[in-house]
């Protein structure tokens, strides 16, 4: 992972610019020796933004830009001028990006779309001249108001990956080979467990031109809601599918079971993942013969639809993009 792209974790320090104070001036003239109060308001300092771009993917260039400031605003002048603002600084992420307070751990906001912008840290607002402050009562005002400080502060930064179907299953249930086959994504396969360790994302091919996106997520293994194998690290990425599609190779000792046991993991760490509409794809269907597959059809669970596929032998794919095309757009 050290030399990975792909990064979903990053801690930064934001500083916001503070406003520039107000002026206190008085307008001098030769023919005019006491004139009344001219002085401009102060600029607003420089705000931190986020802005979504749809281009990018990770978060790996704000791990080498571990603190940010803004421009503080200039303070205003005689004669009503306004003080420059200060200059904003924005930093771009990937759609998906959770922002939350680093103490609390309390989200904050998130962005989702292409060139949403979202203030990760406010400038402060420049500071009234004392042309605000003059009246009848008071034609001399020698104040003026100080522009508002800046904010600062530790911000985290979470990507979860954005994707149409998600990939739900234990390592080594075939979930990059499926990927590999239905798009042009080149994940890494290999036999051996936690063999992806990071998401991919792959465009999906489907009829009439259409297409969706699907998302292989690292395997989950039983306990993973207390962080045991990839934990934690993956499971959010999950939350922004819309469809899940559970993985179960054919050669499990009981199929009910491991799926109960993803649907229990996904539970057990937030339970609104429910909601989401399932599918079930029994993977290396090609080692069953035609009695054997027969015979684990009546095992499978009645409440999900499913389907029997081999990446391989490419069976049973049209199927499985039937599926989930209607669990999509249902």
């Amino acid at each position: 992972m050290a030399d990975s792209n792909f990064v979903d974790y990053v801690k930064i320090f934001a500083r916001s610019g503070k406003g520039g104070a107000g002026s206190a001036h008085f307008r001098r003239a030769k023919y005019e020796p006491m004139g009344g109060p001219d002085g401009g308001d102060g600029g607003r300092g420089g705000h931190v933004i986020l802005r979504g771009n749809a281009q990018m993917w990770t978060l790996l260039h704000l791990q080498f830009q571990k603190h940010t400031f803004a421009d503080n605003g200039e303070a205003g002048g005689g004669a009503l001028c306004h003080g420059a603002d200060g200059k904003d600084v924005v930093l771009q992420v990937p759609l998906g990006t959770v922002v939350k307070d680093a103490d609390t751990m309390e989200p904050l906001f998130e962005i989702t779309t292409d060139g949403e912008e979202k203030i990760l840290m406010k400038g402060g607002r420049g500071g009234q001249g004392n042309n605000h402050y003059k009246s009848a009562t008071n034609q001399a005002p020698r104040y003026a108001q100080p522009g508002e400080p800046f904010e600062e502060g530790w911000r985290v930064l979470e990507l979860k990956v954005l994707a149409d179907v998600g990939l739900v299953g234990f390592p080594n249930a075939g979930k990059s080979t499926l990927l590999s086959v239905v798009s042009a994504a080149k994940p890494k396969i290999a036999d051996y467990a936690f063999t992806t360790l990071e998401p991919n994302l792959g465009i999906v091919s489907y009829r009439d031109s259409r297409s969706f996106v699907m998302a292989d997520i690292p395997g989950i293994i039983e306990g993973a809601h207390e962080g045991k194998g990839l934990g934690l690290r993956f499971l959010r990425h999950i939350e922004r599918n819309s469809v899940l599609l559970f993985m179960v190779p054919a050669d499990s000792d009981d199929i009910s079971r491991d799926y109960q046991t993803l649907v229990k993991e996904l539970r057990l760490y937030n339970p609104e993942l429910l909601d989401k509409r399932r599918v079930l794809a029994v993977t290396k269907c090609d080692m069953l013969d035609e009695e054997l597959t027969a015979a684990l059809k009546k095992t499978l669970p009645a409440d999900i639809p499913c389907v029997m596929i081999s990446s391989v032998a490419r069976t049973g794919l049209e199927q499985l993009k039937d599926l989930l095309w209607k669990a999509i757009n249902d």
